[in-house]
């Protein structure tokens, strides 16, 4: 028996498939979209909201995203700080200061201001109290972290609910669990270009894959083409070479963490960083040339070039506009 659901969450196209009945799948569904009241910063009275509006005092929050924030801390630790969930001001001054679908692509404006800093070293998890302590001045943004972790545990619910196997895939950061309907592993295709070409296909029984790309999320701002990946190290968004960065790992939120991180990286220390942490990958230089990490072949077919990102890319690049 097989369930196959799609729609639009968290700012993304969502695609859940599931082994099992269909009551399942929506189960999934509400999950997803429950999970997004939760952490989404562009609803006011979201928990990420509040833990915002709030910095600087405690906030009670849900389990869920008592454990969003600690996966974070937990990231920007073992990547040595190349993810940074509190580079929010950072994304604000670069022109991310609405919903992407709210932003105007195409045409120039001036760059919004923010006096909002990084700190990740000063927020505070009390699991006694449910609640979390974010300091004053300091914004927390869950990001793609939010999207890897939503589908670590939608997958986990919804297997404890009586399903064969599920794969959930919220923007590009899939999570998959037991079989595929056809009793073997899922197959995914890995196109961060979204070209119909992909780059590889990997095959997955449990684990996840994340793809982070500046092809996508890009407007223009202050005179310059702008995306949404920051690197902490600049405040600005990221310019090292690397154009997409997929990664697989055991865990959503550790795929999405790793690619972030590998993207800003650069190739030479994104491909060590992800092999270190005991995960796989896969980056694109931005002459589309390929550097997968030694283990990879393991899980799949490598294409030779990435068609569709060589060369300077146009502003609107990628953009999903769906």
């Amino acid at each position: 028996m097989e369930a196959d659901v799609r729609f639009r969450a968290m700012g993304s196209d969502v695609h859940i498939v599931v082994h099992g009945p269909v009551e399942l799948a929506e189960l999934a569904r509400e999950l997803v979209e429950e999970l997004e009241q939760r952490w989404s910063r562009f609803r006011p009275g979201s928990e990420v909201s509040r833990l915002n509006a709030r910095a600087g005092r405690w906030t009670q929050v849900s389990p869920s995203t008592l454990e969003l924030v600690e996966r974070a801390i937990e990231g920007w630790q073992f990547t040595a700080g190349r993810f940074d969930p509190t580079v929010l001001g950072d994304v604000v001054r670069a022109g991310y200061d609405r919903s992407f679908e709210q932003l105007d692509h195409a045409s120039d404006r001036a760059l919004p201001d923010s006096s909002l800093q990084r700190g990740t070293i000063g927020i505070a998890v009390d699991h006694v109290e449910g609640a979390v302590y974010l300091p004053e001045g300091v914004g927390f943004d869950p990001g793609g972290l939010g999207k890897g972790l939503a589908a670590d545990l939608v997958a986990a619910r919804v297997v404890d609910e009586g399903a064969a196997g599920v794969l959930v895939n919220v923007g590009g950061d899939l999570r998959s669990l037991g079989y595929a309907p056809a009793g073997d592993d899922w197959t995914v295709d890995i196109d961060p270009a979204a070209t119909g070409h992909p780059i590889a296909t990997v095959a997955l029984e449990e684990g996840a894959v994340a793809t982070s790309t500046t092809l996508r999320r890009r407007w223009q701002a202050g005179g310059t083409p702008m995306h949404h990946l920051i690197d902490p190290a600049t405040g600005r968004p990221a310019q090292r070479g690397i154009v997409a960065a997929t990664v697989l790992a055991a865990r959503g939120w550790q795929a999405e963490v790793l690619a972030k991180a590998a993207l800003v990286a650069g190739v030479t220390d994104g491909l060590r960083l992800v092999e270190d942490a005991g995960a796989d990958g896969i980056l694109v230089d931005d002459l589309g040339g390929l550097h997968p990490t030694a283990g990879f072949a393991r899980f799949g077919q490598v294409s030779r070039s990435a068609p569709g990102v060589a060369g300077p890319l146009p502003l609107d690049a990628g953009v999903d506009r769906s």
